[in-house]
């Protein structure tokens, strides 16, 4: 189902026009921006959408028209756009301290942060090494994984292991434990080598084979890999339960469980990268607890600061931790960002951590998920729609006989109706943020049916 990016325009939707002021800015931002993950040639006619303002789950551009934005831009707003509690936080902190370098230096919103997170993570994982975005944790995790084998006398375990299809960021030491094409055929000769065992996505599940069955099948694949490769594996790296950017590739908990047994068995140290899943987003506060384990390193980023400010963070073990905790300077971890654990960002990420305990977030994500599967049945139901699922709050479907112009297309019908959908090749995907009501779930669904049908004929 992957679609790789071609050159040419498709022959469909509608293209949005904009006032002149708007058109303006338009103008310069495609001079003076180079946009991420964007063939900017395409920009010639799939125009940038100039966005002035948000609230709530609406983003407002600058002729006052406003889009659903359905995937939390880019997974980040779990309480929406402008919310006054986070607002609030930013604002107070601003008049106190912005920044300070977190070498040789401390301040509270770092330390009650650190202390938060270890609270609420599984295990006793903490220790927290605060970085800015999600590449830089699992960049942060790899490092430290190796150098604390190192520290151990092992410096042969070196090596990674990845799930087929996963995606963990786009910085050289990420793409190496990723196993998106698109980016591996570009980058591969700046890549370390890195194992790769099957994913268990249930989709791939044989005919009347369960889900649960399927995933400990994946998990044989890897104990397979582990007893040949273990002395020179560090660490296993896998998103749990949702492989986000690899087509929202669902699977279940039973993998989780058997990995962290194999990787104990094996010596080889578990990476969780929770920087999309983690923070309520497959309905428990972190993917991790609905397999009852604990990582050796948990990462994340994304909805830590209610997708304010950027920032990301590694917990892990107290025995990782002592790996490091010596004389010879050598033996520290060697990593550092200039941002690392800033005020503002950390005050950000307290007052979201508030709103899920003054909200009681996760019960009521839980009746919002009900909803939304009652409401979606006719997507289900459209005869190119296959493999409709859900995961906490994220919904996901594979759209059969797309052309390669699909998600294009798809996305300019969605701006039209007042969506943003950023469909992933073949796969639409709903990742809205948790402020969403039943009213906004209906426009959501309808609008996408009238565009998937727009796009499909």
């Amino acid at each position: 189902m992957k679609i790789k990016p071609t050159l040419s325009a498709p022959r469909k939707s509608p293209a949005p026009s904009f006032g002149s002021e708007a058109e303006r800015l338009l103008r310069r931002s495609l001079t003076a921006v180079w946009h991420p993950c964007t063939q900017m040639k395409h920009h010639e006619w799939l125009p940038v959408v100039p966005v002035a303002r948000g609230k709530g789950v609406w983003l407002y551009d600058m002729d006052g028209r406003r889009y659903l934005d359905a995937i939390s831009s880019w997974w980040v707003n779990l309480f929406g756009h402008s919310h006054p509690k986070i607002n609030a936080a930013i604002a107070e902190q601003l008049e106190r301290l912005e920044h300070v370098i977190l070498a040789g230096f401390t301040h509270a919103p770092a330390v009650e942060l650190a202390e938060r997170l270890s609270t609420l993570a599984p295990g006793h994982l903490g220790h927290c090494f605060f970085a800015s975005d999600g590449s830089s944790a699992v960049e942060i995790a790899l490092k430290m994984s190796f150098h604390c084998w190192k520290n151990r006398g092992q410096p042969g375990k070196n090596g990674f292991v990845t799930l087929a299809n996963s995606y963990h960021g786009e910085t050289l030491g990420a793409l190496s434990v990723g196993d998106v094409a698109l980016y591996k055929e570009t980058y591969q000769p700046l890549l370390r080598p890195c194992g790769i065992v099957p994913s268990p996505d249930g989709r791939l599940a044989e005919p009347g084979e369960s889900a649960e069955a399927y995933a400990l099948r994946a998990a044989d694949a890897l104990e397979r890999h582990l007893e040949r490769h273990h002395r020179e594996i560090a660490a296993l790296i896998v998103e749990p339960l949702v492989q986000c950017a690899g087509g929202m590739a669902m699977y279940h908990p039973a993998y989780l469980a058997r990995a962290r047994a194999l990787c104990d068995r094996y010596q080889v140290h578990l990476i969780a990268d929770e920087i999309a899943v983690g923070f309520g987003r497959t309905g428990t506060l972190f993917a991790c607890e609905q397999a009852s384990i604990v990582p050796d390193f948990l990462c994340l980023s994304k909805g830590l600061t209610g997708g304010y400010l950027p920032l990301s963070v590694v917990l892990t073990r107290e025995e990782i931790y002592q790996a490091f905790y010596a004389d010879d300077v050598r033996a520290g971890f060697l990593h550092s960002h200039s941002y690392s654990g800033n005020p503002l960002a950390c005050r950000a990420a307290l007052a979201t951590l508030e709103l899920f305990e003054q909200d009681n977030v996760l019960q009521t994500n839980h009746d919002k998920k009900r909803y939304m599967n009652e409401a979606a049945a006719p997507l289900k139901a459209h005869p190119r729609v296959r493999n409709f699922r859900n995961t906490g709050m994220i919904w996901a479907f594979d759209v059969e006989g797309v052309s390669p112009h699909f998600p294009r297309e798809l996305f300019r019908e969605a701006l039209a109706r007042g969506l943003l959908l950023r469909p992933l090749g073949a796969t639409v995907y709903f990742m809205p943020p948790y402020v969403i009501e039943p009213e906004e779930m209906t426009f959501l669904v309808e609008g996408t049916l009238k565009s998937l049908d727009a796009v499909c004929g």
